[in-house]
């Protein structure tokens, strides 16, 4: 058993620690910053955590004893000639050793102790991965639903789950992401892609996997994991635009997700960003879904054309040209870049990621987004730091995985029941 934990889990999948647990906070502090910044020196940590070098001597040495944190080896040293014959020693002088020192070991955690399956649930598949402690995706597997029952779901996850803990028999956690609004870790009160209302899925799950389950809205879930491991990771202020099967937003304001009643109830749909915008089946008119979510964007060329079109082959036609596909995407890009805006505008965030299926537009119609992020923004305000990053559905089945590591890390939320 890992010395910092308890056993709660045993049989197929081991015998884990249920979370870092007893840490100090500010232990926990210097582990957590290892964990995803790692391998780190000593000097950098301390600088950051605004520690001593004997206070964090006396904090890394329990952490390293219970083998939570390890020491990498140096770096071999880089070639050089031979040296110049050595000068008679001066009496005065210290010796080479003493001036030398103990050379600094970077800290580091030990990656694979333990692994962690993420599961994305959309309206027809699941899609689960396996990742280590740094969130790096090991294993990858998807599954039809044949029900949307929430048992039947269940089911299914724990059936997947046994198969990963097979080749990974120190599973530590599950990661559930959903669209939908929950409330806390534990229960899905509104999914309308699934038709839950409700549903006490992760209660479902544990009774059958007896391991520590977190459900999120699926959103939430990948900006925790690019705030922990991506693209926001040791930002301040960080904000993700998410486009694909519906449009969603998440803030970061020290290096914490900012948490709403709000989460999971489709804002997109009344986020009007063109009044005179197209009126679609999925949101209200000129609203950023109506405008920006894939489903909208084939609805809208499939009643001009009478022709269903893939999402990609749309991108293809306006690339080339198309008249029709063409004005669409344009539409979307201007949409676009007035929402980068508006959030640079009211979060002033440090960077923006847009992320999810949908973001290929930005690649075929990037002039119009920086017009209109120019247009709708002060002529002297600094330039918006975006970054793009296509999202597959592993990707957001990566970020579930991430809430279990968080579980590991920082315990269950107040809010667990």
């Amino acid at each position: 058993m890992d010395s910092t934990g308890s056993d709660w889990n045993k049989g197929n999948t081991g015998m884990l620690a249920a979370s870092w647990a007893p840490l100090s906070p500010a232990e926990r502090a210097v582990a957590i910053e290892v964990l995803t910044h790692g391998p780190v020196s000593r000097s950098e940590i301390a600088r950051k955590l605004n520690l001593s070098a004997g206070s964090l001597t006396r904090l890394t040495k329990p952490l390293i004893e219970s083998g939570l944190l390890v020491e990498d080896p140096p770096p071999p040293p880089a070639f050089s000639p031979p040296p110049s014959p050595p000068s008679p020693p001066d009496p005065l002088s210290p010796s080479p050793a003493a001036r030398q020192g103990r050379p600094s070991q970077p800290l580091d955690v030990v990656a694979d102790s333990r692994f962690f399956a993420g599961f994305k649930i959309t309206e027809d598949t699941v899609y689960g991965v396996v990742t280590n402690l740094r969130s790096d995706v090991v294993a990858a597997r998807s599954r039809s639903l044949r029900t949307r029952e929430p048992v039947d779901v269940a089911d299914l996850l724990h059936t997947m789950t046994t198969d990963f803990a097979v080749e990974f028999p120190r599973l530590a956690g599950i990661g559930v992401g959903i669209g939908g609004h929950v409330i806390g870790p534990d229960r899905v009160v509104t999914s309308p892609f699934l038709g839950w209302e409700g549903a006490p899925f992760a209660d479902l799950l544990e009774q059958r996997t007896d391991l520590p389950v977190v459900v999120e809205n699926d959103v939430a879930a990948l900006v925790e994991s690019e705030a922990w491991f991506g693209a926001g990771r040791g930002l301040d202020r960080f904000a993700v635009l998410t486009i694909g099967a519906g449009v969603g937003y998440g803030l970061v304001i020290g290096g914490r997700l900012v948490r709403s009643g709000d989460d999971g109830r489709g804002i997109g749909r009344r986020w009007i960003v063109n009044p005179q915008g197209p009126l679609t089946p999925d949101g209200d008119r000129g609203s950023a879904v109506s405008l920006l979510s894939i489903p909208s964007i084939r609805y809208q060329v499939a009643a001009a054309t009478g022709r269903d079109h893939t999402y990609d082959e749309i991108l293809t036609l306006a690339a080339a040209g198309d008249p029709l596909a063409a004005r669409v995407i344009d539409e979307a890009a201007r949409a676009l870049g007035t929402v980068v805006a508006q959030i640079a505008n009211f979060a002033m965030p440090e960077k923006i990621l847009l992320a999810g299926e949908g973001v290929g537009l930005v690649e075929v119609a990037n002039p119009a987004i920086d017009e209109a992020i120019a247009a709708n923004r002060h002529p002297l305000a600094e330039p918006v730091a975006l970054e793009t990053k296509i999202s597959d559905f592993n990707d957001w089945a990566r970020g579930a995985a991430v809430l279990a590591i968080q579980i590991l890390v920082l315990g269950r939320p107040k809010t667990s029941q």
